[in-house]
């Protein structure tokens, strides 16, 4: 039987005549009037409707523009060694050293001044009575950081020099050391409260060895002088982690004093362990099971060793993807995520381009669902880039549940670290397929293979990350037109959520393309995508009107894009953007804090 079927819309170079299509049987047919290279496609075997015709924008470059009703979190993203209000910047240190703190046994001073890493450290009092919120560094196990009485009391007579040249470390890990190192943690979180002082956002804990960080090459050179083993320094970590914990919370306190979500582990996954043969590769992950919350210090290698891991719930899956288990806890509460994206033209570093240098780096940390940021304002260059700038900081600490847009930068990157370290691996090793949030682009079925797009890099910021090609292009000669992607179903799950999408695209060529998604009955198309060939970088802005993500095109992907001629497309950053607030009891659905 044949049945008549009204196309919504004329396309562009069609007779007005040409306003109906037939259906005999399943299969569709297009009037040959005057043939449309992106619907006279003998590949379409399901029913594609047209779109309303909406508006369309296109701009050079990227386009962080966001949605009226978005808002970030708070105004604590940024956090830096200053505040900067002008900047955004309403979060500063309070640094502290053990020494000053502490000068006798069983002596605490609110008062003293101290000193470390050439800087010098007003008192206590005098910092807090500056105001405003802040995070607490308290440096602990230089021999100029700790009380001098410590060393005496604990026999300490073996100290090791830092890799900068800072300090000699004591062994914290010494039972005496450790001991009275409690008591100061005691005496800074219970007996002065400062663990509960709503001003003070969070601190970094132990605060050991290098500039307080957790870097374990302090430990490592003890061992390999034979003066500590594993089993000493495992058994001693992983209690210490679970008494700052304890202290945190007020020890044998209820559960109202709960305030380990404030303490952050400063070290990283994987820490390039070859004393003990990886046996630490997972000490990050403990300390968040724990109890703690994490930061890394070097997102700006937004290629090297920040792909596998655990401790933030990441693992690179077999296919070269990045995968996040969402349920981490980690993820869902107060606990903090923190990063640094501050060294570019800095801490000995020097870029090539800047801008595609800050840009990667902040996706590196908004991918490790990063939810406060380290910034400086002129080594972040804050004021260069403010709409990028102003973008990451509504991003920050966003879940799927209440997240303004999902996204993907298609890209293909190596991870140089996997090149020494045989522990994990998958296919391809050791590339790593793009950075997503919530939307995943993947290559599948027998015309979505794409290929490696045009950008190449190569040891942008440092050698040690590596080479990675941007974007990804279709491959028209091998049958390969499609893009296909996959939104996260919790994010899809939005009704009445009104969409758009915004492309960054290669402009070259000239042949049109275009976005296919569904309603939740039928496969939609907009409305065609031009190219001009300028060969700029380019985004397009579109509506999706009545899309419904819920994976019912083919590969089961929730969209798709469409190279509609001979020319290939190459695509580099896609984002799916909620135009309104999502959907009342959407927001927090797990129960999470922001």
């Amino acid at each position: 039987m044949k049945r008549f079927v009204a196309l919504l819309l004329l396309l562009p170079g069609f007779h007005s005549q040409a306003t109906a299509t037939y259906m005999d049987g399943d299969e569709w047919r297009h009037p040959v009037e005057r043939a449309h290279p992106l619907i006279d496609d003998p590949r379409f075997l399901t029913p594609l409707i047209r779109t309303a015709q909406t508006a369309i924008s296109i701009t050079e470059g990227d386009d962080w523009s966001l949605p009226d009703w978005v808002h970030p979190v708070d105004d604590l993203r940024f956090y830096s060694e200053e505040s900067s209000p002008s900047d955004q910047i309403n979060v500063h240190v309070i640094d502290i050293t053990w020494r000053q703190l502490n000068p006798a046994p069983g002596v605490y001073s609110r008062t003293n001044s101290g000193s470390a890493a050439g800087m010098n450290f007003p008192s206590l009092d005098d910092q807090l009575a500056l105001g405003g919120h802040y995070w607490l560094r308290v440096w602990v196990t230089g021999e100029d950081w700790a009380p001098a009485w410590v060393k005496s009391d604990c026999n300490i007579s073996t100290t090791w020099l830092d890799h900068d040249g800072q300090a000699r470390h004591l062994p914290i890990w010494n039972d005496c050391v450790w001991g009275h190192a409690k008591n100061l943690f005691r005496q800074l979180f219970q007996t002065w409260g400062l663990i509960r002082d709503p001003q003070m956002l969070f601190t970094q804990v132990p605060g050991g060895f290098y500039y307080t960080e957790f870097d374990f090459d302090i430990p490592f050179q003890a061992a390999a002088s034979g003066d500590l083993s594993f089993t000493q320094f495992d058994n001693w970590f992983h209690q210490a982690m679970a008494e700052l914990v304890a202290i945190a919370n007020g020890e044998n306190a209820d559960s109202s004093d709960d305030y380990a979500w404030k303490l952050v582990y400063t070290g990283e996954d994987y820490p390039f362990d070859d004393i003990w043969n990886g046996a630490t590769n997972l000490f990050a992950r403990d300390a968040v099971q724990a109890g703690m919350g994490i930061r890394n210090g070097i997102t700006e290698l937004f290629n090297f060793h920040l792909n596998h891991t655990p401790a933030y719930g990441a693992a690179i899956a077999q296919d070269g993807h990045i995968v996040i288990d969402e349920s981490w806890p980690l993820l869902r509460d107060k606990r903090i995520i923190g990063a640094e994206n501050e060294c570019y033209n800095a801490c000995g570093y020097q870029v090539d381009d800047l801008y595609y240098s800050i840009r990667m780096s902040n996706l590196k940390a908004l991918q490790m669902r990063s939810k406060h940021l380290y910034v400086v304002p002129e080594d972040s260059y804050l004021s260069s880039y403010p709409q990028h700038w102003a973008w990451v900081r509504h991003e920050l600490g966003r879940q799927r549940e209440d997240a303004p847009d999902a996204w993907v930068a298609l890209r293909e990157a190596q991870d140089k670290y996997w090149l020494d370290d045989n522990s994990h691996s998958w296919d391809g090793a050791p590339w790593i397929h793009n950075l997503e949030r919530w939307l995943v682009q993947k290559d599948v079925g027998s015309d979505g293979m794409t290929r490696r797009g045009t950008d190449h890099r190569i040891d942008e910021v440092d050698a040690d990350n590596g080479e990675s090609w941007e974007g990804r292009l279709t491959n028209h000669a091998q049958g390969q037109d499609y893009i296909y992607f996959f939104l996260d179903d919790r994010f899809a799950n939005d009704p009445g959520q009104q969409w758009q999408l915004k492309i960054t695209y290669v402009d070259s060529g000239n042949s049109d393309w275009r976005v296919e998604y569904s309603n939740g009955s039928q496969t939609l198309y907009s409305q065609p995508l031009p190219r001009t060939d300028s060969s700029l970088v380019k985004t397009v802005s579109l509506d999706l009107p009545q899309a419904v993500f819920d994976n019912r095109l083919p590969n089961q992907a929730d969209f798709r894009i469409y190279n509609g001629g001979s020319e290939d497309l190459e695509v580099r950053f896609v984002r799916l953007i909620r135009t309104r607030p999502p959907a009342s009891g959407a927001i927090f659905s797990d129960g999470f804090e922001s």
